[in-house]
């Protein structure tokens, strides 16, 4: 494909996803006709397959924390100023997943503070949900240098933190932050056009899909597109509770 054939590709999808039919109106009726995909057990099976590394029996967040804390499995171990472990209710019905520490939350500890936190707290404000309400974490527990998009191996190595991290917690409901966050969690290679709208199963929990707040600072014409995501989010989020 030519890069003039991506860049109209690409022009063309952003403007589906801005003008749909259905972006601007949510039809109640039309929640649960999303086709209900469901991602095999990878988490779980990959559990199992790593149950005698030591933080596998961890029976608490914090005893997790400071399992894995400070890691170096992965080169990102060097380059990281703090381990962004998560942050929330231990016990929150509902689970909100990025895809990786910024600089901001490089510096602090802390998944999703600076501007695009900032939009993550309105937009929860806006489904009568707070920080105190969910757990938040990302797919990545370091940064990536210069924001880089995570690697394959990265992933790999990471992803059984946040299995673990599932596993306690035990939500109901997950809400994936961005096509990176999504594809990991559910085993796909999609983009984000295709990963929206539809209503997927983790292990037996229920899974959307929206934009990174990031990406929504970026490209505000996105951001009712991710209201119509995050109201069908909420509506799950009440009838599943």
């Amino acid at each position: 494909m030519s890069s003039l054939e991506k860049k109209l590709r690409d022009a063309l999808q952003l403007q589906k996803e801005i003008f749909g039919d259905d972006l601007f109106v949510l039809k109640e009726e039309k929640i649960f006709e999303s086709e209900i995909k469901t991602t095999e057990k990878i988490g779980k099976n990959l559990n199992d397959s790593l149950f005698d590394e030591p933080f596998q029996k961890a029976e608490s967040l914090e005893e997790l924390d400071s399992l894995i804390n400070t890691c170096t499995k992965c080169e990102l171990s060097r380059t990281r100023t703090k381990f962004v472990f998560g942050i929330g209710n231990p016990h929150a019905r509902a689970m909100l997943i990025g895809e990786a520490p910024g600089a901001d939350e490089d510096k602090q500890g802390e998944p999703f503070v600076g501007k695009a936190g900032k939009l993550l707290n309105d937009i929860l404000k806006a489904i009568d949900l707070t920080r105190d309400d969910v757990f938040i974490a990302n797919i990545l527990k370091c940064r990536p240098p210069g924001n880089r998009d995570p690697l394959p191996s990265e992933m790999e190595t990471c992803m059984p933190y946040l299995y673990k991290q599932i596993e306690l917690i035990n939500p109901k409901i997950i809400l994936c932050l961005g096509r990176i966050a999504a594809n990991g969690l559910l085993n796909k290679k999609l983009s984000l056009s295709a990963l929206r709208g539809n209503i997927y199963e983790f292990n037996g929990i229920k899974v959307v899909v929206t934009y990174h707040p990031a990406a929504l600072l970026r490209n505000p014409g996105w951001k009712k597109g991710c209201w119509e995501d995050v109201k069908k989010f909420k509506k799950l989020y009440d009838e599943l509770n």
